[in-house]
C-alpha cells in the first residue's frame, strides 16, 4: 500500500468519529428547497451553473454516497479498491457533520450548503476542511473549494440556521448525543483527511538528498501551519452573529498567517529543483484536475453560468435570482417589525444589508483558472483569503454600528430570526 493510501485510509478511522445515525432517503437528498431558497439558488446559478448543479446534487444524492465513504476509508482489502473521490468523502462527512445537530438531524438538507455539497458552517466551525483546502489549492491546484467561500457564509453567520441549544450540543456532547452529533474539536482534528501531498511530490520529482531536506522543511512548516488554524477551532459556542462573525475573522487570519509560513520553504524547495523537476511538480496539478474531471458526469463538461455572463439569457437569470435574493433572504421587514426599530435603527439595517451584499461582488464565487506554478497558486489564495477577511470586516463593522443601540431585548429577537427562518 502506498504512502498517501495509507494515510487516507488510516484518516479513515478518524473520520468515523463524524459519523452520526444513519441518514434517511430525505437527509441524503440535495434538494434546494426549504431555508433560505435565494442564497442558495443564487450561489448555484452564479457559481457551477444548472448543468454542474445537476452532477453536485449526482454527488451526495442517496445514503449509498455517504456509506460507501466510509466504506472506502475501511483499510481491510484497499488495495483492491480505488481510492475514494476526496470530494466525495468531504461533502458526505460535512453534510453528517453539519446536519446531525440542526432540529435533531431531521431536516432534509441545509440551505447554507454549498453546491459540491460541503458546507462552510458545520455545526459551529467555520471552514471544517481549511487546511486540505489550502493543500489541495497550492500543490494539486484545486481551488474550487477555496472559491465557494463568501457571501453564502457570511450570511449563515449573521444568521444562523442553528438554534442555542443545537449548537451547544457540538461543544460538550454528552450520553447518547455523543454517538450522534461529533464535538466541534472532532470536526476540526479530522478535517485534514489525505495530509499534505508529500508522497506525490516525491514520485513527482524524484528528489535528491538537498531537495528532500528542503521538502521536509517545507513539510515540517506546513504541519505548524495546519496546527495553528486547528487552535482556532472554537473552544465555547458562538451565541451571536458578531460572534459567529469573529471566529470567521480569526479562521481567515489563521489561513492567512499559514500561508506566510509555507511559502519561504516552498520557495526554497522549488528552487532547487531543476527544469524538469518543475515541470513534473507543476504537472500534478494538470493530473488532479484531469482525474477529478473524469470522475465527473459528462453534464460538467458543459458550459458553466460563470463562463456564460456574454448571453443575455445568463443576465436575465442572474437579476431574477438577485431580486428573489433581496426580496425572500434578508428579512427586513420581519427584522423592522420583531425589533420595533425607530428611523435610526431601520437606516442602520439597510446599511448592513447593503453592505452584506456587496460581498457578492467581492468574492464572486466562479472559480478563477489555476495558476501554472505552487508559489502563483499560493499568492492567488492568499490574495482570496484577504479579500474576504475584509468583507467579513466590513459586515462585522456595520453589524456593530446596527446592533449598537439595541437593547438586550432586541438582540435576542435578532438572534431568534436565523433559526426560525430555517425551520
Amino acid at each position: 500500500m502506498s504512502g498517501s493510501r495509507m494515510r487516507l485510509a488510516l484518516a479513515g478511522a478518524g473520520l468515523v468519529i463524524l459519523a452520526v445515525l444513519p441518514p434517511n432517503k430525505a437527509e441524503a437528498q440535495f434538494g434546494l428547497r426549504g431555508g433560505p431558497l435565494g442564497v442558495a439558488r443564487f450561489a448555484v446559478g452564479h457559481v457551477i451553473g444548472m448543468s454542474r448543479l445537476r452532477h453536485a446534487r449526482m454527488a451526495v444524492r442517496g445514503g449509498r454516497y455517504r456509506s460507501a465513504a466510509l466504506r472506502s476509508q475501511d483499510p481491510r482489502g484497499a488495495e483492491s479498491r480505488q481510492p475514494p473521490n476526496p470530494a466525495i468523502l468531504r461533502a458526505a462527512l460535512t453534510a453528517q457533520a453539519a446536519l446531525s445537530g440542526w432540529h435533531g438531524g431531521r431536516r432534509p438538507q441545509g440551505w447554507w450548503r454549498h453546491p459540491d455539497g460541503s458546507y462552510g458552517w458545520a455545526g459551529p466551525v467555520f471552514w471544517p476542511f481549511a487546511h486540505d483546502d489550502l493543500a489541495n489549492a497550492v500543490i494539486l491546484g484545486h481551488t474550487t473549494s477555496i472559491s465557494l467561500y463568501g457571501y453564502g457564509d457570511i450570511y449563515a453567520a449573521i444568521f444562523s440556521p442553528y438554534a442555542a441549544k443545537e449548537l451547544a450540543a457540538y461543544t460538550a456532547p454528552q450520553g447518547r448525543l455523543a454517538r450522534r452529533i461529533p464535538s466541534a474539536q472532532n470536526i476540526c482534528d479530522v478535517s485534514d483527511p489525505a495530509g499534505f501531498p508529500t508522497d506525490r511530490i516525491t514520485a513527482a520529482v524524484q528528489p535528491n538528498e538537498l531537495q528532500r531536506t528542503a521538502l521536509d522543511e517545507l513539510v515540517t512548516a506546513w504541519t505548524v501551519a495546519r496546527d495553528s488554524i486547528r487552535a482556532t477551532c472554537p473552544a465555547q459556542l458562538p451565541v451571536s452573529a458578531l460572534e459567529r462573525l469573529g471566529l470567521m475573522r480569526e479562521r481567515l487570519e489563521a489561513m492567512i498567517k499559514a500561508t506566510d509560513a509555507i511559502a519561504p520553504p516552498l520557495a526554497k524547495f522549488v528552487d532547487l529543483l531543476d527544469a524538469n523537476q518543475k515541470t513534473r511538480l507543476d504537472a500534478l496539478a494538470n493530473e488532479a484536475r484531469a482525474a477529478l474531471a473524469s470522475s465527473q458526469h459528462k453534464d460538467t463538461q458543459a458550459a458553466s453560468a460563470c463562463a456564460s455572463d456574454s448571453d443575455p439569457r445568463y443576465d436575465t437569470q442572474l437579476q431574477r435570482q438577485y431580486e428573489q435574493l433581496v426580496q425572500q433572504q434578508w428579512p427586513v421587514a420581519d427584522i423592522a417589525s420583531t425589533l420595533r426599530l425607530d428611523d435610526i435603527g431601520r437606516a442602520r439595517l439597510d446599511v448592513l444589508q447593503d453592505t452584506t451584499l456587496r460581498t457578492m461582488e467581492t468574492l464572486s464565487a466562479c472559480p478563477t483558472k489555476p495558476a501554472a506554478t505552487p508559489q502563483g497558486r499560493l499568492t492567488a489564495v492568499k490574495a482570496r483569503l484577504e479579500t474576504m477577511l475584509q468583507a467579513v470586516k466590513g459586515v462585522a463593522d456595520a453589524l456593530d454600528d446596527f446592533e449598537a443601540d439595541l437593547s438586550d431585548e432586541q438582540k435576542a429577537g435578532f438572534e431568534a430570526i436565523g433559526p426560525k427562518r430555517g425551520a
